[in-house]
């Protein structure tokens, strides 16, 4: 069962619209046990949400955004190390996810707002100014190339015609 599990659950990481027939077909179970582990799945908050993935820049009259990439250095507290102040950034609105990190930053943290200068008084106002901060790094989001293995453009093929000496 462990198996199948995984198995399912790599599927709908892989394409969330498979349908339980489709699912059923390709892990060759029946459509029943299909269901009830899709449902027990989610009661255990491993299956937390599904999502489309959006190329936005195809998308005439919508409301631009801007996406910045936050590198945070943080001093952990005792008896809780990051999560304390982890849980104190997710909590803004703002922010779109956190990741701790190796290297010289502690915490990654995926912000998105109207302009620059939204995420800039973020930054400023509320992220930088947290007991537990030490420093930022902002890194701004000019182009989305490929996202969660999605190329968002396909390379296009070179038509020149080749010349040789």
């Amino acid at each position: 069962m462990e198996n199948l599990k995984i198995e399912l659950l790599r599927a709908l990481e892989e394409n969330a619209r498979y349908s339980i027939p489709v699912l059923s077909k390709m892990l060759q179970t029946d459509e029943a046990t299909i269901k009830q582990l899709i449902k027990t799945l989610r009661e255990e908050n491993i299956i937390l949400k599904y999502t489309a993935l959006v190329d936005w820049s195809k998308v005439e009259k919508h409301e631009e955004k801007v996406f910045a990439l936050i590198d945070v250095k943080v001093q952990p507290k005792r008896g809780v190390g990051f999560d304390e102040i982890a849980e104190r950034i997710y909590r803004y609105n703002e922010v779109q996810s956190v990741y701790l990190m190796s290297g010289a930053y502690d915490l990654s943290v995926m912000v998105e707002g109207k302009s620059m200068h939204e995420i800039a008084m973020f930054v400023s106002e509320k992220l930088s100014t947290l007991d537990s901060v030490l420093s930022t790094a902002t890194h701004f989001m000019l182009k989305k190339y490929k996202h969660d293995g999605t190329v968002f453009e396909k390379v296009k093929e070179d038509k020149r015609i080749v010349v040789t000496p």
